[in-house]
């Protein structure tokens, strides 16, 4: 495997502008700035996930938007309310959806692609998408003992029309000139993230378990702490993602972990053996998201209270190296 070897980012800024959760209560940390917002304003949450993910180094700053939720509706509406936030107003946080250069696609899932046709729109221009060649990949999924449901399917010609260029890439790769790390296909190592049954897709004209080559996350390493992860959904299994990421940069210290580990409605075992893998990583800051469940979350919670954060939609997380 060639080592792709990440500069390192002083400063980033990662903001999680839609996620299933909801909470207009939780605190603010030096660290974690959630979306204050004069009453009755509010973010919106949906069974997704979209990140505005910014990372300065040498003097700029390179911007980017993984992941676009399902419906567009809540992306367009929580990065409007991101520059009247308490955070913004006060220069705590300072990106915003247009600046974004490019999208990251972690999957070919409805719930992180959904949203894509929107983005043009709020930003105001035309960017390049990147995503693995597997995302267009023909899904269904099992509602029950002989019934399926088809799943949305992506269509580059659509695509095509709404980016200013589809780049598809299967391997590993980065962006924002180099300082942020595309994972490419995931390489499985471990030996409890297995497929899972009810999710399939066409493969050789026939339906099988799907393996989820599209499947990646991004990454970057902040100066003098280590590797800041960021899944989609980790269908690949969150600590293969992670180790994966490790090999292919070189770097084994990891400061951070976000995202779904599509752990809900998994069994204890597999939950046990995530949570107990991750201990071994040994993360500064843990923040599970989206699809990994609420048994799951609770999990982490409980097992690593120190390094453990709940997201709610629109919280920013700042990075300094």
């Amino acid at each position: 495997m060639t080592t792709i070897a990440l500069p390192e980012v002083t400063r980033a800024e990662v903001t999680i502008l839609i996620d299933n959760y909801t909470d207009l209560l939780l605190g603010d940390t030096a660290k974690v700035q959630r979306l204050r917002l004069a009453p009755p304003a509010a973010p919106l949450a949906e069974h997704g996930l979209a990140y505005l993910v910014s990372v300065h180094a040498d003097g700029r700053r390179y911007t980017l938007l993984m992941d676009a939720g399902i419906s567009g509706s809540c992306l367009v509406h929580n990065a409007a309310l991101l520059s009247s936030s308490r955070a913004a107003r006060t220069g705590v946080v300072t990106h915003k959806l247009e600046d974004a250069r490019c999208v990251v696609l972690s999957h070919g899932h409805f719930d992180h692609f959904g949203g894509l046709m929107h983005v043009s729109g709020a930003i105001g221009r035309k960017i390049p998408l990147l995503l693995h060649p597997g995302a267009f990949a023909v899904r269904r999924v099992k509602t029950g003992a002989e019934s399926f449901a088809t799943m949305p399917v992506l269509e580059e010609e659509i695509l095509a029309a709404n980016f200013a260029v589809v780049d598809k890439r299967e391997a590993a790769s980065t962006t924002a000139e180099g300082h942020i790390l595309l994972t490419g296909t995931v390489a499985r190592s471990t030996s409890f993230e297995k497929e899972t049954p009810y999710l399939q897709s066409k493969q050789k004209e026939e339906w099988r378990p799907d393996r989820f080559e599209d499947d990646q996350a991004i990454a970057f390493r902040l100066k003098d702490r280590g590797l800041v992860v960021l899944g989609g959904c980790s269908h690949a299994g969150i600590i293969n993602t992670v180790e994966h990421i490790r090999r292919v940069s070189g770097e084994e210290k990891v400061h951070a972990v976000l995202g779904g580990f599509h752990l809900s409605g998994a069994d204890d075992r597999l939950i046990e053996q995530t949570v107990a893998a991750m201990q071994q990583i040994g993360p500064s800051l843990l923040v599970p998201t989206h699809c990994t469940g609420w048994k799951a979350i609770n999990a982490f919670a409980a097992a690593m209270p120190d390094q453990f954060v709940l997201n709610t939609v629109g919280t920013t997380y700042l990075f300094t190296g």
